[in-house]
Order: structure tokens, then sequence, then C-alpha cells
């Protein structure tokens, strides 16, 4: 199944973002460090492939640290610039800033070479919707400059942020790419809430969740819901619907809402720290 999910606006600001490139010294690429993989948009490769580029591996507190130690060593391997943060937090600001000036380092020193006195660094960030462009660009402001929430498509337009240090950061709208052809690449953008809730449903979203949880993080089921992991999934989902009290007028259990409200606490860390993807899932 091949999902597909182009808005308008995002062909525009993908426009938009190739025409500011030659303004650019640095890109600064945010993903999900739940979903690395998944997260990065390869409709902008080619835009930034000539550019110096930081990885940001954000909402680091969702993920489980044992998957990212594998992704840090990863990107280690592969000579990427990377940092692993939470944007909610502002004890990060000072180590991206460095981390930031430590990508550009040869800028600013022909910078300084030529003469040129306080020399300053722009840096356009990037990333699919709600990776959390907007939580770094407020942090990095101290104010709520951009717009942030839980649904994709929040950013709007183009906005220029100016640091007290030596960094002028460009905001970018979320951008995806025209469609998904790996369904498991649209399945886990959906688990994070980077496209509409409508493309795919939560009663499949819950489904595979719970395979997962199975699988990857055993106990989960057992110490969040008190529901015995070895039952079947539509057994799971009728018992917590009944334990949770949604029940429809007949008396049947509503697992449509149950299945949202799994996705939803997964979504929100409620669940505990899972990661959806790892390095080796990925090497062919």
């Amino acid at each position: 199944m091949e999902l597909e999910w182009y808005p308008g606006h995002m062909e525009k600001a993908r426009r938009q973002m190739k025409e500011d490139m030659r303004l650019i010294d640095l890109v600064v690429s945010i993903i999900d460090c739940r979903i690395p993989y998944s997260s990065i948009n390869p409709s902008l490769d080619s835009l930034t492939e000539n550019k110096r580029k930081l990885i940001i591996l954000n909402k680091e507190d969702l993920a489980d640290s044992n998957v990212t130690k594998l992704w840090e060593n990863y990107f280690t391997e592969k000579n990427i610039p990377f940092m692993t943060m939470d944007a909610l937090d502002k004890r990060f600001k000072n180590t991206f800033l460095n981390n930031c000036e430590k990508v550009c380092a040869d800028k600013l020193e022909r910078d300084k070479r030529r003469g040129i006195r306080n020399s300053r660094i722009r840096a356009m960030i990037i990333g699919i919707p709600n990776v959390g462009k907007s939580t770094l660009i407020n942090m990095l402001s101290g104010k709520s400059a951009a717009k942030t929430g839980n649904k994709p498509g929040v950013t709007r337009g183009k906005q220029w942020i100016h640091t007290k240090g030596s960094i002028d950061f460009l905001d970018t709208p979320g951008v995806l790419w025209p469609k998904f052809e790996d369904p498991i690449i649209g399945e886990h953008l959906a688990f994070v809430s980077a496209i509409r809730n409508e493309l795919i449903p939560f009663r499949e979203l819950a489904d595979n969740l719970i395979e997962i949880l199975k699988s990857n993080y055993q106990n989960t089921i057992k110490s969040r819901y008190n529901i015995d992991e070895d039952m079947d999934n539509n057994q799971i989902l009728a018992l917590l619907a009944k334990n949770r009290g949604y029940l429809l007028k007949q008396g049947e259990p509503d697992i449509d809402k149950v299945c949202e409200i799994i996705v939803q606490e997964f979504r929100t860390g409620k669940l505990g720290r899972i990661s959806l993807e790892r390095p080796e899932d990925f090497e062919k």
C-alpha cells in the first residue's frame, strides 16, 4: 500500500527552502528519536547535499535509551555530526549552539582570516511535521516565536530567529515527501503524529503497537493496564475497554476508543520509553 500525503503547502514550502538554501551555512535536520530512519525526509537530500549538516535526535525522553545508544553509534560510525536532545528541556540550549558552531568551525575560521568581525552562521531548521522544530525555535528565542502543536502542519511561513550568539536560525514548515512506498514508514510516521490521523485508523495502529510491545517491551501491557499480554489482541482491547468503562449503548466494548487511547499513550510516553526502529532494521 502506498500512502499519498502531500498537501499543496508542502510543495510550496519545499520550493521556498530550495530558494533559501543559497543563504544557508548549516542545515539542522531534526528527526524523531523513536523513528530516526522514517523521520528523515529523503526528498530534501538533493537540496541539502552540499551543505554542512547537524542531525538532532529529538524527543530522546520518549525513546528507549538503549536503542538510542545504537543510533548514536550508527551516526558516529558514519561520521555524521549529531546530537541527542529533548527540545523541551532548556538545559540543552548551550550544548546545541556549541555543536552548531563546531560543525561550522571552518566557516568561522575563514571569516576570521578575512577580517570579518562578528561573523554569523545562518542555519536552516528542517524536519517532518510534529518533530519538534517549533519547540526548538521557542527554546532558542526564549519565547513562543513559533506555534507548536501535536497536529501536522501547525507551523506556517518563514521566520528568522536571531540568537544572542553567532547563529541566526531559519524555521521552516514541516515537509513530507509525496508518497510512502514502504507501509512501515507510513505507519511509523502515523505513530508519532507526523501525518493526519485519518490516513491510518487507530485500530490498525493499536493492533500493530500491541504486537511491538509483546515482542520488544514485554510486561508493558501488564504493568500499564493490568492485562495479561498472552491474550490475543482483540481480547486485550475488549478487556481494556471494559476496565476503563468505555462501552457502547449495547454494552459492547468501544474498541475504537481504546485503540485511540493506546496510541495516544504511546505518543505521550505513558507506556514508557519505546523506540520503533533500530539501525539493523534498515541495513541492507
